[in-house]
């Protein structure tokens, strides 16, 4: 297919009737297909009765506009995936009741990891790679430049299924991928499901976040190197072992593998957050809570780490250890449970610190959150009991004080009543 079409081209050229030839994949919706390929390059609105479907790599090149109406889905064809490019902006605004989902291309009961190649933003914000600048995993352009503030528009109520695969070692396709993305870019309401290799990864930049999900992720849920220096609130992690190794850290977090003292340094601000493991024995999977590791900086309050295979949380190089001695890594309200099959000490970083001779007094409990069904797989319910510790005021760390955190006097991402993830975000498993 020729993929130098303008925006204006291809509707024009690829609005065909579906008919489910074997070249075609089975929508769901059939009816008029609008086939998206190449370059966009004029600004483009996706509408919700209409069936759009991504083909090959589609770069929203810079000045152009991607604007997706509330309730509109995107079929991500096999090795697809969709790039905002330096310059671009999407404004994806969904609503609790009619979210924006990406998804697999695949009929619904066969959709697998992987199915095709996610989301990717390439921004102009600061990364510690020498230069400046670097390309994206999978060809997926250049990113990263000198405006920590630059603005790629809205991502809320989006929902992004089955997107990212490995194409060889360090070299993958995530399901969501921040690249030098700037703290302008809204990022609010998103969730990423079964995701083929991490969930959400950050590569340096400065973009924030609020009230994200990720479900089933392949390896990662959460990921960062390259100085990412964003703030996020409000964030869950379901680990899914439902095959080999799948699930491997709630958090995997680095400043940068080649030269761990590269500045900006990464050293994000999470506050508000729930990570659930799957103890399952049955698979390998679902392997440890949080790695800190390469230099990482940052700051983290209020967490609840259950269920995970082993650590519940690891400092690891003393590139590390030195943040934390310089309080550049703050660990502050934590609540660890039946991680490790209850032996929370064994390998996490309460035993790291004290055999560093570095105090641990800021990592506070291993106790039972009393979440409501944390285990469950079709409908989770992470709101802790009335009587959880979650909800008492001395297990509960400051709020942080920039502007962007609102009060939250709970330790985790939820209280007792307000389920935020009801209604926009999908539970459901992959196919085997």
């Amino acid at each position: 297919m020729n993929r130098i079409f303008s925006a204006l081209v291809l509707m024009a050229a690829f609005a065909v009737p579906f008919v489910g030839t074997s070249t075609e994949p089975a929508l769901a919706q059939g009816g008029e297909v609008v086939v998206l390929s190449g370059d966009i390059t004029q600004n483009l609105t996706l509408k919700r009765k209409k069936t759009y479907l991504l083909q090959g790599g589609v770069f929203v090149r810079s000045g152009a506009k991607l604007t997706i109406n509330k309730g509109t889905t995107i079929f991500g064809d096999t090795g697809s995936f969709l790039v905002i490019d330096k310059g671009a902006r999407l404004i994806a605004k969904g609503t609790a009741t009619k979210p924006i989902v990406f998804t697999s291309a695949q009929p619904a009961n066969q959709r697998r990891r992987g199915d095709w190649g996610g989301l990717i933003y390439n921004g102009n914000a600061p990364l510690n790679i020498p230069g400046g600048v670097a390309q994206g995993e999978g060809g997926t352009g250049e990113y990263g430049g000198t405006n920590p503030e630059d603005n790629q528009g809205t991502l809320r109520y989006v929902r992004v299924e089955y997107g990212g695969f490995p194409i060889s070692p360090d070299n993958e396709l995530n399901c969501i991928a921040f690249q030098g993305t700037g703290s302008g870019t809204t990022v609010e309401f998103v969730e990423a499901l079964n995701g083929g290799d991490d969930g959400f990864e950050w590569f340096g930049g400065t973009v924030n976040a609020r009230n994200i999900v990720s479900v089933g992720a392949q390896d990662d849920s959460l990921d960062w190197t390259f100085g990412w220096t964003g703030m996020v609130q409000f964030a869950v992690v379901q680990q899914r072992a439902d095959g080999s190794g799948v699930g491997d850290r709630a958090i995997e977090a680095d400043n940068n593998e080649t030269d761990f003292s590269l500045t900006p340094r990464s050293a994000p601000m999470f506050q508000n957050v729930t990570f659930i493991g799957d103890p399952d024995p049955t698979f390998s999977g679902s392997t440890q809570g949080i790695e800190l590791r390469r230099g990482t900086a940052g700051q983290f309050r209020n967490f609840i780490v259950q269920g995970f295979k082993n650590n519940g949380l690891r400092i690891t190089d003393q590139a590390t250890y030195d943040q934390y001695t310089s309080n550049a890594l703050d660990l502050q309200g934590f609540i660890f449970f039946n991680n490790k099959n209850g032996d929370n000490l064994a390998g996490t970083t309460l035993t790291a610190l004290e055999s560093e001779g570095l105090a641990a007094q800021k990592i506070l409990n291993q106790v039972d959150p009393q979440l409501a069904n944390p285990f469950s797989k079709t409908a989770p319910d992470l709101r802790p009991a009335a009587a959880s510790p979650a909800l008492n005021a001395a297990n509960v760390a400051p709020k942080f004080s920039d502007s962007f955190f609102v009060t939250a006097n709970y330790v985790g991402a939820f209280d007792s009543t307000n389920d935020w993830m009801a209604g926009w975000t999908s539970f459901a498993s992959p196919a085997q």
